[in-house]
């Protein structure tokens, strides 16, 4: 396998947590979905790298029409109009992203006032754990790209588009060691944006990172706008998460892009793009000791997403070219002792399998790989993402040094073993009754109407809802009794319960509500 030298083994956090501490005194470094987290990874890759022109089955859209100003010095009313063009391109291809999980448990969704009142009493549905974050358009007949970690283990997932229009998504494909996800909604003549060439970004260029968190409805956030240079190329994270065990997670690469582009939570698979209007990158964690953006950002590279999505599209997963060995950067003390001409270079621990691609070429424990093909080798992540431009299969020269003397190989690339069926993703599927829309309904028995403050008991009660869920978005809040459902008068629980499982995706529930206070309000909602 191909593998970096880390010490860091995370575990998986919970959702909307810190995902890693890199080293003592460091940054905490996050994945920017609004609730959930996962690792970052490997991918495949091409030799020649495409724009979309080379993805299959895509209805893309134009090249950007207007110029480039990344040559030469402008006026800064020049890159203000640049900025402006470009936000104008983007916006309408980045779309938000809900993702839920049904059949959490109903008595961990309650407010702590209420569930010392309400141990056993559980009359209604579970409400679905939600979570969101960002994703953008390719192609005009409705692929989009986004993080892995936005949808995993997602039983529906909806995607809301630039006219404020909400459509169930289908998952193309997922790809865990990348966090790239491709989704599929039905379409046409959707606005969609192009892929650039991250190999060819510069430090210090500038960039463009777009999101559509939208977390709910009192702090919409659509499409926002941040700029930024690119800050470094080729950073490894240390965020792999290896905790399923199974060598299908060992496969990563960890090569990305760090821009001072302000990236939040909600930000999660938006696009990075250039001022030629093209996407370089898909914003994908920061590094942050407060949960918000301190000005490290970092991008998954375009090429890599690219090879990704093509596989996903072509095979439902990612290809994995495999050269068979264990690595570790070079350190000052391995280039005096492997006789190397400077400090670069991969270092070649050991081979997991007797069978490896570069143990049956002729590589020894030992030796320093320093090219791939025509491209000097550098460090582990760059090695990753070279031999990741390749198919399974593919023959590439590599030359190594061994002890100061250079020693030229052939390869034949194996493939990497294939992603358990769940991991390569399945359209989510549809729960009946209140959990669709993120809500809690239980009886307003008297112990809780007097917490609560109720005049009277009886009746159905919202005890809580799910964050940026179909009602929390409506403006629903805890603790409100239901008074009417659908012009029915609702008596208790079971009633509000029977009403909503008649519904179904697309129809809208209308709620007449009632506060402690004696406020009442009407909110009608979509079922998603």
């Amino acid at each position: 396998m191909l593998s970096g030298d880390s010490e860091i083994h995370p575990s998986r956090p919970q959702r909307g947590t810190m995902l890693e501490r890199m080293r003592p005194n460091a940054k905490w470094l996050l994945l920017t979905g609004a609730a959930l987290a996962i690792s970052v990874g490997l991918a495949s890759g091409v030799e020649k790298h495409p724009t979309t022109n080379n993805l299959p089955a895509l209805k893309q859209p134009p090249a950007p029409v207007f110029t480039s100003i990344a040559r030469e010095s402008k006026s800064a009313g020049e890159v203000s109009d640049a900025f402006t063009s470009i936000s104008a391109l983007i916006t309408p291809a980045v779309v938000r992203i809900q993702s839920e999980r049904f059949g959490g448990s109903p008595a961990g969704l309650l407010t702590r006032g209420l569930r010392q009142f309400l141990e056993g009493d559980s009359s209604g549905e579970d409400a679905a754990e939600v979570a969101g974050g960002s994703g953008f358009l390719i192609s005009e007949d409705g692929y989009i790209v986004t993080n892995n970690h936005v949808v995993e283990g997602a039983d529906r997932i909806t995607v809301m588009l630039y006219n404020r229009r909400s459509v169930e998504a289908a998952v193309v494909g997922r790809d865990p060691s990348t966090d790239v996800a491709l989704l599929k909604i039905d379409g046409e003549k959707l606005p969609a944006i192009r892929f650039g060439d991250s190999d060819n970004t510069r430090v210090g260029e500038w960039v463009l990172a777009v999101g559509n968190p939208g977390f709910g409805s009192a702090t919409q956030l659509d499409f926002t706008v941040t700029s930024g240079i690119i800050s470094a190329k080729g950073r490894p994270l240390g965020v792999l998460d290896d905790e399923t065990g199974t060598e299908y997670e060992n496969f990563a690469i960890e090569d990305f892009l760090q821009t001072d582009a302000v990236i939040n939570p909600g930000n999660s698979g938006g696009p990075l793009v250039n001022l030629k209007g093209e996407v370089i990158g898909v914003n994908a964690a920061i590094a942050s000791s407060s949960g918000y953006n301190q000005g490290y950002a970092f991008a998954i590279p375009s090429n890599l997403v690219q090879r990704v999505v093509k596989d996903l599209i072509e095979h439902g997963h990612a290809n994995r070219p495999l050269l068979g060995v264990s690595i570790q950067d070079v350190s000052q003390e391995d280039a005096e002792v492997y006789g190397l001409p400077e400090i670069a270079g991969v270092l070649i621990e050991d081979f997991p399998e007797e069978d490896s691609p570069a143990r049956v070429a002729g590589l020894q424990r030992g030796d320093v790989i320093v090219q791939l093909g025509n491209q000097k080798v550098e460090r582990v992540g760059q090695l990753q993402r070279l031999v990741a431009q390749h198919d399974p299969g593919a023959n590439v020269a590599v030359r190594v040094i061994r002890y100061g003397q250079p020693v030229d190989v052939q390869i034949t690339l194996a493939q990497a073993p294939l992603p358990a069926e769940e991991d390569r993703g399945a359209r989510p599927r549809t729960p009946p009754g209140a959990g669709r829309l993120g809500i809690q309904i239980i009886e307003l028995t008297g112990s809780v109407a007097r917490q609560l403050g109720f005049e009277r008991s009886g009746g159905a009660l919202i005890a809580n809802l799910v964050e940026n869920g179909a009602a929390y978005r409506k403006g629903i809040r805890p603790h409100a009794r239901i008074l009417e459902l659908n012009r029915q008068t609702v008596e208790n629980a079971r009633d509000a319960q029977a009403i909503l499982r008649t519904m179904e995706s697309g129809d809208i529930a209308s709620f007449v509500l009632q506060e402690a206070t004696g406020r009442v309000y009407i909110a009608n909602v979509r079922v998603p």
